[in-house]
């Protein structure tokens, strides 16, 4: 199989190649999955580098990176149901704590992992489901339906902020969002019922009155160090702080007693780590959202598996108005 990898940690122009692997065997329980297109995530860029906390040393010998991918099962093994060869796809957690990802033009993984993709969704919109798609649906739902409740989304811009605005938008909720200025417009057209600068001066003044004066419900969080002080400002009593990032200031401080007064919930979300129940919720919202028609996943690039470095590149440097897929079939 024709597949991207590294040995190293580094620049992606250093340390990606393409080259031809054998085919790993199926193991119990697993499906061999045919890829059409790999997802490039921030969590990618950053193994790929080096740059992941708490990682000093390059966990297996040879890597194929991504942990997003769609495309049809092509095998299985044999105890699992033949009735799923042919079925059309995406990955969750493919190269999470495993050596080999969806940077290829194979995959074998645990049938689960292999999630049947609805009629009508393409494979494109497949290759985004894993991260973006799951961070998104259970910052958002985590602690049940946000129908009549104001959702904040710090970051709406961002591909997981995007999807959170549309689906806390098709759920019923109130939504504002913050982003940069020139993304204003196409935060709106998401779905945002008032979208704000995230760098102005009065930020929580504005969130409030977006709100009619009254604090907001949920917050879903790109930025926690960064935001925790405005956070604590317009979260409401009992309301949920969902984190899913801190990256421009990994070591915040926290505001405990605005936070404590307030009886918030904090949440950590890590998407790899979901619990089994709160992983097949939110792939069934994800499901009627799609073919409800309230959820568009936007991709920005699609590139052939010889430039899988300007893929990364294109990811460490943000500012995409969607997200990066390699075409690997």
């Amino acid at each position: 199989m024709q597949a991207v990898t590294y040995r190293a940690f580094g620049p992606a122009r250093e340390v990606l190649s393409l080259e031809t692997l054998d085919v790993p065997p199926l193991a119990a329980g697993e499906v061999r999955v045919a890829l059409s297109f790999s997802g490039v995530n921030p969590s990618d860029v950053k193994a790929r580098a080096g740059a992941r906390a708490g990682v000093s040393e390059l966990p297996f010998p040879t890597i194929i990176p991504h942990s997003d991918g769609a495309g049809v099962i092509c095998e299985v093994a044999e105890d699992v149901d033949p009735a799923r060869l042919g079925q059309r796809v995406w990955i969750w957690n493919g190269q999470w704590q495993r050596a080999f990802g969806t940077a290829a033009t194979e995959i074998c993984l645990p049938q689960e992992q292999a999630v049947p993709l609805p009629e009508g969704i393409s494979l494109e919109t497949g290759a985004v489901l894993g991260i973006p798609g799951l961070t998104a649906c259970h910052a958002v739902f985590s602690a049940g339906d946000v129908a009549g409740k104001t959702v904040l989304v710090q970051g709406g811009a961002g591909t997981v902020g995007y999807l959170a605005v549309q689906l806390a938008k098709w759920a019923g909720a109130h939504v504002i969002a913050t982003c940069s200025a020139s993304a204003r417009e196409r935060v709106a057209a998401a779905g945002a019922d008032a979208v704000l600068s995230y760098d102005a001066d009065d930020l929580s003044a504005q969130i409030l009155a977006a709100n009619g004066g009254r604090p907001v419900d949920l917050i879903v969080e790109v930025e926690f160090g960064l935001n925790a002080a405005i956070d604590a400002e317009v979260i409401a009593p009992n309301g949920r702080i969902t984190a899913y990032g801190s990256a421009k200031m990994i070591q915040p401080s926290l505001p405990f007693y605005p936070l404590m007064f307030k009886a918030v919930t904090l949440e950590m979300a890590l998407i790899y780590l979901l619990p089994t129940s709160s992983r097949q919720a939110a792939i069934t919202r994800l499901h009627r959202a799609l073919t409800e028609g309230g959820l568009s996943v936007p991709i920005a690039e699609v590139l052939p598996m010889d430039q899988a470095a300007k893929a990364h590149e294109a990811v460490e440097k943000g500012g995409r108005s969607g997200a990066v897929l390699l075409q690997t079939s």
